[in-house]
């Protein structure tokens, strides 16, 4: 896999080629890194030769068993049925022991899978922070470049920690089930204050007033925070994403919002801070594994590493120690 082989396929909107790129911005070998940083610069200028515009870029949050891959898969089929491509990054948790991890979206959004202006592509966190993986940023730039004119990431779970999906995409949605007004306090504020949209799931049969009666506390709470973009709350929509009834509502609410951050220019401010963002968090990946994999920081950092773990030094300390020696100060 090389960027001279990729990088036509993939503005072609080639599938296998766009699931062979992925793979490669997401390997961790040397030579296939150098690769994946020249296939994504030449993209990027390719788009700005090209004046192609922006995907919109939606993340999509929500305990398990809230039924986002449902939504996901209701939401895209409405999408590509109208003309529309449609990228699902759908992140899973990894094992700490192996790394591996249940990779299940392709075959709950069966249905999404098979339209021809979808694509859907699973990955493992590989022990990432903020719910989603480590080279998200970079395969949304991708996907873009490839064609698709939305881009939606499914981030896991939800929690204090698992809000870096607001920091890289133009909406963030939230997605809740039905529940007395004790389990409100299961969602985080940190996770509150981040969203532009939250939709109560769910809302069919039984549950349709309690899922009326969830947003209306949803709507309550939100109108306590300090709203993320002006000065209106948040709206809080409800949906069968089983039934597929509500997601043109929801669908409009999310274009209405993308629009006037276009419109004002927020969103290319947006976009511009988060790109910077991600070249902050690639560099610091970069350099911490470079640094590690020097001699003789790496048989320092074993020494270092296996003190600590016998208790033998602070974590603290060793750390110091480690920075003192990268500085050419110890």
């Amino acid at each position: 896999m090389t960027a001279d082989l990729l990088l036509e396929p993939v503005q072609q909107g080639s599938r296998p080629a766009l699931a062979r790129a992925v793979t490669l911005i997401e390997s961790t070998r040397a030579d296939h890194r150098i690769e994946a940083n020249l296939l994504l610069d030449r993209l990027a200028a390719k788009q700005i030769e090209s004046g192609r515009g922006h995907a919109l870029r939606i993340g999509i949050s929500g305990t398990p068993g809230v039924g986002k891959s449902t939504f996901i898969e209701a939401l895209g089929m409405s999408l590509t049925e109208a003309g529309s491509k449609v990228a699902v990054l759908a992140v899973d948790p990894s094992s700490s022991r192996t790394g591996g991890s249940i990779l299940g979206d392709k075959t709950r959004m069966e249905r999404l899978t098979r339209q021809p202006n979808a694509f859907i592509r699973p990955s493992p966190t590989s022990g990432t922070l903020g719910g989603v993986a480590q080279r998200t940023a970079e395969v949304m730039s991708l996907v873009e470049a490839a064609g698709y004119d939305v881009v939606i990431v499914e981030t896991v779970g939800v929690g204090q920690s698992e809000i870096a999906v607001a920091d890289m995409t133009d909406l963030f949605v939230l997605l809740v089930a039905p529940a007395g007004g004790d389990d409100l306090q299961g969602i985080k504020r940190g996770v509150m204050e981040l969203v532009d949209l939250v939709v109560v799931n769910k809302a069919d049969g039984d549950l349709v007033a309690l899922a009326n009666h969830t947003a209306a506390d949803y709507r309550h709470a939100l109108g306590l925070l300090r709203p993320r973009r002006g000065v209106t709350p948040p709206s809080v929509l409800t949906c069968s994403a089983l039934g597929a009834t509500g997601i043109s509502e929801i669908w409009n609410e999310v274009v209405e919002t993308w629009q006037e951050l276009a419109s004002s220019g927020e969103l290319e401010h947006l976009r511009a801070s988060q790109a910077v963002s991600s070249m902050e968090r690639s560099f610091e990946r970069t350099l911490l594994s470079s640094l590690l994999a020097a001699t003789p920081i790496a048989g320092h950092h074993a020494a270092l590493s296996e003190a600590v773990a016998k208790g033998e030094r602070a974590p603290s300390a060793a750390a110091a120690d480690l920075a003192q020696l990268v500085l050419g100060e110890k």
